[in-house]
């Protein structure tokens, strides 16, 4: 595979293209043309407008990525000049149905199907009014031929289209999941450093011992928080190649996620129903990072003291609750345009689930989301295969 990979030939582009085109096609013109002229002791001066105009015709195939319109209607012109004055019945139509298909696969739709009818409409005047050797059968398969190359041309065009929606979809798709990671994990580090330095100058004077603990954590967090962004940026440096092996967050560590809430002032429960069972990678991610985006959400505006978070595992979907007793029932958007529970919602029905929050009817506030096993919602580019930054 490699040899293949190092004797592969590479296409000319551009300017070298086009100088190509220009030159096979005069060679096929061309190879035929000095065969004709070389019979039955033609004039020099039909020899000269014969050679005059197809090397005219088709060195204007060099211009054709430039003015392609008007390289294509001169080829046109060109082309019916060198029929009428000229006695060499040559090949050169060549010319103006590669022209045409540049301009169709273009885009272009309305200068194609103008070039093809004229071309048409000469070749069949011509017929009817002089005694050319082309008969109607010879226009309607002329006319099939124009009409297949303008439909391949047009079906280039609708590919070439599609392939660049379907890049700039990747590129948004791409965008948002890089987005939604900065935002729950560094933003979640972030949020948890303020409130444990926060509690630690609280604590600094009353309680020396809590609040070298805070400190400790807050060590601890920034530390995690550099390892994720170097994660993070090292998985946009990566072009064309593998993905990276960090291990994708899930509810494996939730532990962590407890324990540095629990330095910030929190005390946080777990409780499991159901039976246990591995979930899939979409799944295991959505539900870390709404248990996540959850606790700091709690940390930073409720003034909570108590919060259960409830993984109850059915037959065919995790459900997922993060209660808290705080005093706040609604939960402010987040300066600079943190998503919050907006990306929460849009995780859990990318994977065909729902999510609700609000307050609770005893108090506190509520986050619940249902994540269906099978993933029967719209495609999430940064769910299937996010190997995206772990937590140190």
């Amino acid at each position: 595979m490699a040899l293949f990979e190092q004797i592969r030939v590479r296409l000319p582009r551009g300017a070298r293209a086009d100088a190509a085109l220009a030159g096979g096609v005069f060679v096929l013109v061309a190879f035929p043309e000095g065969k004709l002229l070389g019979h039955g002791g033609d004039p020099l001066p039909s020899r000269v407008v014969s050679w005059l105009l197809v090397i005219v015709v088709c060195g204007a195939l060099l211009f054709r990525r430039r003015y392609p319109v008007a390289v294509g209607w001169f080829t046109v012109v060109g082309t019916g000049a060198y029929y009428v004055l000229s006695d060499v019945d040559g090949p050169l139509v060549l010319v103006p149905i590669v022209a045409l298909y540049a301009i169709a696969a273009q885009g272009r739709m309305q200068a194609a199907i103008a070039m093809a009818a004229a071309m048409v409409i000469g070749v069949g005047a011509a017929t009817l009014t002089t005694a050319s050797d082309v008969t109607g059968t010879a226009v309607f398969m002329l006319t099939g031929w124009l009409v297949a190359v303008v439909a391949l041309g047009s079906g280039r065009h609708g590919r070439l289209a599609y392939a660049e929606e379907e890049a700039r979809l990747r590129a948004t798709e791409e965008r948002l999941r890089i987005a939604r990671e900065l935002h729950d994990v560094i933003g979640h580090n972030i949020s948890m450093i303020n409130v444990q330095s926060g509690a630690a100058l609280h604590r600094l004077k009353k309680d020396p011992a809590q609040a070298e603990a805070a400190l400790s954590a807050i060590k601890a967090g920034s530390r995690d928080t550099l390892q994720e962004l170097r994660a993070t940026l090292d998985v946009l440096r990566r072009v064309d190649e593998d993905a990276p092996r960090a291990p994708t967050p899930g509810l494996a560590r939730v532990d962590t996620l407890v324990g540095s809430a629990n330095l910030a002032g929190l005390a946080v429960r777990i409780e499991r129903t159901g039976a246990e069972r591995a979930l899939p990678a979409r799944v295991d991610l959505a539900a870390y990072r709404i248990v996540q985006e959850s606790l700091t959400n709690v940390a930073r505006h409720s003034g909570a003291g108590h919060v259960t978070i409830r993984l109850a595992y059915g037959d065919r979907e995790l459900t997922v609750a993060v209660e808290d007793d705080g005093r706040m029932t609604a939960r402010p958007a987040r300066p600079g345009g943190g998503s919050g529970i907006a990306g929460m919602t849009e995780r859990a029905r990318a994977l065909g689930g729902e999510l609700a929050a609000g307050p609770r009817p005893e108090g506190g506030f509520v986050v619940r989301a249902r994540l269906p096993y099978g993933i029967t919602g719209e495609r999430w580019s940064g769910a299937a295969d996010d190997q995206g930054p772990a937590g140190g």
